[in-house]
């Protein structure tokens, strides 16, 4: 028996021809996979204090904008939050905004927030429904060693209009936030920026404005800027960076001060526990946490007298 090749019917052709365009369909184009290539890329990689590889990526966000993104290199996983640039900024800012951020510090990059799912949706430099401001190119919204976030808000005060405000998030979710000053954040972050640069940029996008009150914030960066207590941060690394190195000891640089204590036999030694509480090791009588400001004429003998530098050197 011969056999016979029979060609399809039309409806087989046709359908073989739908699923045909169908697949193809499905399956993306050379150009399609270059342009999601192009979505996210490699700025950076370091490695982080328990010498876990990390890497900072660029990736598309709401409105043509860029998140620039700090994470795990094999887990993709901790992603945190380093700049969120505008649609309107040169694509080579994310590669100068990651240049910058390795720049500092481990310790000081792990203070990035986590990266939201809310972060993929909202635009920069756009309020959000709960009257945030979202911070300049850059910049990180700042987040303590507790864990609380600190933003810029719409806040309603009982005034006709909203005020710009510091207010502060606790780190678990739920939590209410509250309104403080910027001389509070700066307390709790014990660093003058991101603070004082956000502040400024905030009252800069509202110069001229009606709509808004920025009356106290303005009050509050010049308290800052101003204010002869400053922050005792650097001071407290310099000493105890000395202190490790056996140059001195605590006492050694309190009797230079001149702050002196005598046993019962009469022997004299350095007041170590005044020293302890300007550095903001111990806390200061009747409270509970030690304080992190110190007034700048106490830093300026510290330094001159105790350490031998100019104040200049021990100044955040």
């Amino acid at each position: 028996m011969t056999s016979t090749l029979t060609s399809p019917s039309p409806v087989a052709r046709r359908s073989a021809s739908r699923d045909t365009s169908a697949s193809q369909r499905r399956r993306p184009t050379r150009i399609q996979r270059q342009r999601a290539s192009h979505d996210q890329h490699v700025l950076g990689r370091y490695a982080d204090e328990q010498g876990h590889a990390r890497e900072v990526i660029a990736r598309g966000g709401a409105a043509g904008s860029t998140l620039v993104v700090d994470r795990d290199s094999a887990t993709h996983g901790d992603p945190r939050l380093v700049a969120h640039l505008a649609a309107d900024e040169p694509c080579e800012n994310a590669a100068l905004i990651c240049e910058r951020y390795l720049e500092h510090p481990v310790a000081t990059r792990r203070r990035c927030r986590l990266l939201t799912s809310e972060d993929a949706r909202i635009a920069p430099f756009a309020e959000s429904a709960d009257g945030s401001v979202d911070p300049p190119q850059g910049e990180a919204q700042p987040v303590d060693r507790r864990g609380c976030l600190y933003r810029l808000e719409l806040v309603h005060s009982g005034m006709s209009i909203p005020e710009l405000r510091w207010r502060r998030h606790p780190p678990h979710a739920g939590g209410v936030g509250e309104v403080v000053s910027a001389r509070e954040a700066v307390a709790a972050l014990e660093s003058y920026e991101p603070v004082c640069a956000l502040t400024l940029g905030g009252l800069s996008r509202r110069a001229g404005g009606e709509e808004v009150s920025t009356a106290v914030l303005r009050l509050e960066l010049a308290r800052v800027r101003e204010s002869p207590i400053v922050l005792n941060r650097r001071l407290r690394e310099v000493v105890l960076a000395t202190v490790a190195r056996h140059e001195l000891s605590m006492s050694e640089i309190s009797l230079r001060c001149g702050r002196v204590k005598r046993d019962r036999r009469g022997n004299e030694s350095g007041e170590t526990s005044w020293l302890a509480r300007r550095l903001g090791l111990l806390p200061e009588g009747g409270h509970s946490d030690p304080t992190p400001w110190i007034h700048s004429d106490v830093l300026a003998l510290i330094a001159r007298r105790g350490l031998g530098l100019s104040p200049r050197e021990v100044e955040l």
